[in-house]
Parts: C-alpha cells; sequence; structure tokens
C-alpha cells in the first residue's frame, strides 16, 4: 500500500502532493515500483495534528481519487475517519476505507462501511497509552503461560487485543462482512515508544482474530527514536519492520518508500519460500 498525502502538514511529506498533478505523477511512481493500492489522505494525523472539517477533508481528496481512479487500474483505499469523507470518497469510487480510528470516533462509519459494501482496514488506536498495571501484567502472564521472557508486555498486549476485540464487534453489528475486514496494529497511535515495540513484537497475536493484518510503520517516530534519524532517513528501518511483518504472516504493508519495500518484501518471500 503506497502513501499518498494530499496534505499540508503531514510528518514526512506533507505539501508535496497537494496539487491533482502532483499527487498524480506520485501516485504513477509509486504504481511503476509495485505498489498494489495507492492510500489517499486528506487529513494529517500526525502528533499535534489540527482536525479539518468534513468540507475541507472532502475537497481535498475527490479530485485525487477521481484522478487515479481514471488514470490507473489499480485499487484506492480512502484514509479517513469520518462517515461524511468516507462517503463521498466511495462515491467517487474509492475502493477501501482505512479508518485509524477502527470504527469508534464515527458512530455513523461502520454503517456507510456495510453499506458500501467495502472492505475496510480497522486500526488500533486509543486517546490516552494508559494499558495495564504491573499485578495485571504478572496476572495475564501467568494465566497465559508467558514463559518466553516477554511477560512483560503480557498486560498491553491484553489491553491491545481487547481494544480490538470492541472494534470488531462494531464492524460485525454494522453488518460488515469478515471478508471485508483487515486489522492494523496501530503503531504510532494511542501508544509509548514501547509500547509501539510491543506492537511490532507480538504481531502474531493478532493472527487469532482470523483477520489479514496491515503494518504502518514508515518512517514514523518508533524509527526514529530506535536509529536517532530523521524522517527522511528512515527508509532502512522501515525496510527492516517490513521484512518482520512477512516473516509474521501480514498481508499488507503501508509505506512511502514503495521501491525499497517492495525488494525487501520480494527477498524475503524468497528465502521463506513463498
Amino acid at each position: 500500500m503506497g502513501i499518498l498525502n494530499v496534505t499540508p502538514d503531514s510528518f514526512s511529506d506533507g505539501g508535496r502532493f497537494d496539487s491533482v498533478d502532483r499527487a498524480l505523477k506520485h501516485a504513477e511512481r509509486m504504481v511503476s515500483e509495485g505498489a498494489d493500492i495507492i492510500d489517499i489522505g486528506g487529513e494529517s494525523t500526525r502528533p499535534g495534528y489540527t482536525m479539518i472539517s468534513d468540507e475541507e477533508e472532502i475537497d481535498r481528496v475527490l479530485p485525487v481519487i477521481e484522478a487515479v481512479k481514471s488514470h490507473f487500474d489499480i485499487p484506492v483505499s480512502l484514509d479517513t475517519y469520518k462517515s461524511g469523507v468516507a462517503r463521498a470518497g466511495l462515491q467517487a469510487g474509492t475502493d477501501l476505507i482505512n479508518d485509524i480510528w477502527g470504527l469508534k470516533y464515527d458512530p455513523a462509519m461502520a454503517g456507510v462501511i456495510a453499506e458500501y459494501n467495502v472492505p475496510c482496514c480497522l486500526m488500533h488506536n486509543r486517546e490516552r497509552a494508559d494499558y495495564a498495571d504491573t499485578a495485571i501484567r504478572e496476572q495475564v502472564a501467568d494465566a497465559d503461560g508467558w514463559t518466553d521472557g516477554n511477560e512483560k508486555d503480557a498486560g498491553f498486549v491484553t489491553a491491545w487485543k481487547e481494544d480490538l476485540s470492541e472494534t470488531i464487534r462494531l464492524a460485525k453489528q454494522a453488518g460488515i462482512r469478515d471478508e471485508h475486514i483487515i486489522l492494523d496494529p496501530g503503531v504510532g497511535f494511542g501508544k509509548t515508544y514501547e509500547n509501539n515495540l510491543q506492537a511490532i513484537r507480538h504481531l502474531d497475536q493478532l493472527h487469532t482474530f482470523g483477520y489479514p493484518l496491515l503494518l504502518g510503520t514508515s518512517r514514523k517516530s518508533v524509527i526514529g527514536l530506535t536509529l536517532g534519524v530523521p524522517a527522511d532517513e528512515r527508509v532502512i528501518g522501515t525496510a527492516v519492520t517490513t521484512v518482520f511483518a512477512v516473516m509474521h504472516g501480514c498481508a499488507f504493508v503501508r509505506v512511502h518508500d514503495v521501491k525499497e519495500n517492495v525488494q525487501a518484501i520480494r527477498m524475503t518471500r524468497a528465502i521463506l519460500g513463498v
């Protein structure tokens, strides 16, 4: 999944593709480099971002959605958590809704996705990174048999999965089909630095839900903090997480740097023989 931000203030590429011509050229490049889906976003969700109205977000994304759909034979994903924006995007030809709040921000979102009968990527998120305390972690670790040295992660993993269970419940309640659900562990959202590493480390835990997984770590702060590099120097760190995603059964990765990550995927799959 190649990222196409048509925003002035995204953390990594804000303002670079905020005209239809520039967005189309970048989409063309990502398609040529091997992207399978183009994910279009009209509102930055970086830390401290400024929320914009539905109307402004729609004005940003609709011309780009329509242009990409008319120029390329490739599915388009719309990165939004607002049902009004989602509906407008779906009417313009969007193929998939990518909701960073996992249906929990806008009560109408699940119904819109079900109404249009489209796939959705539902991400884990919460307002505060206040996961289970030490005592609960120890209880969970004992109950679940966490004896692999990762007992300290048990509380986070339990709360993380409970949150995603609620997202799945909302999806089913609205009538979203099982085969249309993709889960995103939510790296970079509602998590501390250590929580982000835990989410990547325990991707396998999410396979118990039975849905495809999408990992989105591209150029994020967890990579910058680990390696001590700015956003434009995080390609290698991102590629490492892509390799990890493939090795742990993720179906999708969402990235800025398509060429490098496609190569990482192909090499990993060749080694694994899949």
